[in-house]
């Protein structure tokens, strides 16, 4: 009885913690299509809805991942697969001043200002390798993949410091940046179709596996009369990068534990995560709402 209760708590503190952490986030993760984590104080976790982020979380995601930010000001930065980045500095400052210094390791971003905040005040700085961008726009994408970096001002305003170049600054929409091979290009125009296979990359697919806050479906991975089969299954799905609980269940004079996914965005999320994960882990999942 004394392992079943620690466990149980164990569970319960892992729930509620990153919503009683989220009470004054400088960042929040409002969305995630898996496998994605955060690496903190050593220790490397899956990332899921809600989770409260901080100054020094270095984020990753994997092959046909996505994620979705939400920072405290408001503004919002997505992250497309095989991407990292390092919340370096992020939180509110002196006078008001809402700062962030983000650090894109590789792989495609986009930072976009909410409607309401658009008029905060905000320093914000985010670097690609060895270009820095000061963000004065509401909406800007970009990617960093060797030996090439791109800056994209969709909306608004930037200015982009290459190492050991003169800054440049973009105000036109559709402006972007290229460096390549340590050079920086000249600035040039993309077309609106161009552009939307870049913001594609940064968005969250329909149908996918996504988990959002406030979804409302779920997929249980394994339902085990064991703590070890259930242990062990929580241990590989969290491993690959998948946010799984373990919620243990008195039924009749035994316990059971079932392993489960939630905030799943719709059905059909929820289906496709199930049959990736059934193959994956050897297991036949279970769908619900």
């Amino acid at each position: 009885m004394k392992a079943v209760s620690s466990l149980l708590l164990a569970a319960c503190l892992a729930l509620a913690l990153p919503y009683a952490a989220a009470a004054v986030p400088a960042a929040v993760v409002e969305g995630v299509q898996m496998p994605a984590w955060v690496e903190r104080d050593g220790a490397r976790a899956p990332l899921a809805p809600g989770m409260a982020l901080h100054s020094g979380d270095r984020l990753s995601t994997g092959a046909g991942a996505r994620l979705l930010l939400r920072l405290g000001e408001g503004s919002s930065v997505k992250l497309g697969e095989n991407a990292g980045l390092t919340l370096e500095r992020i939180g509110r400052e002196r006078d008001g001043v809402f700062g962030a210094a983000l650090r894109v390791l590789q792989g495609a971003f986009r930072f976009t200002t909410a409607v309401i905040a658009k008029h905060r005040r905000r320093d914000v700085r985010i670097t690609l390798h060895t270009v820095t961008a000061g963000i004065r726009g509401t909406d800007v994408w970009g990617r960093s993949t060797e030996p090439k970096q791109i800056v994209c001002l969709i909306e608004g305003r930037v200015e982009v410091q290459p190492q050991g170049e003169r800054a440049i600054t973009m105000d036109q929409p559709l402006q972007f940046y290229q460096r390549e091979h340590g050079k920086s290009q000249p600035l040039a125009s993309v077309s609106r179709a161009q552009l939307a296979k870049w913001a594609a990359e940064t968005e969250i697919e329909r149908g996918a596996g996504a988990a959002l806050r406030g979804g409302r479906w779920q997929v249980t991975l394994l339902a085990a009369d064991t703590q070890a089969a259930a242990l062990a299954v929580y241990d590989r799905a969290r491993a690959a990068g998948y946010a799984a609980e373990i919620h243990p269940q008195r039924a009749a004079l035994r316990w059971r534990y079932e392993v489960r996914i939630r905030h799943l965005r719709s059905k059909t999320d929820a289906v496709t995560l199930a049959t990736r994960l059934g193959g994956d882990l050897g297991v036949v999942p279970r769908v619900s709402k």
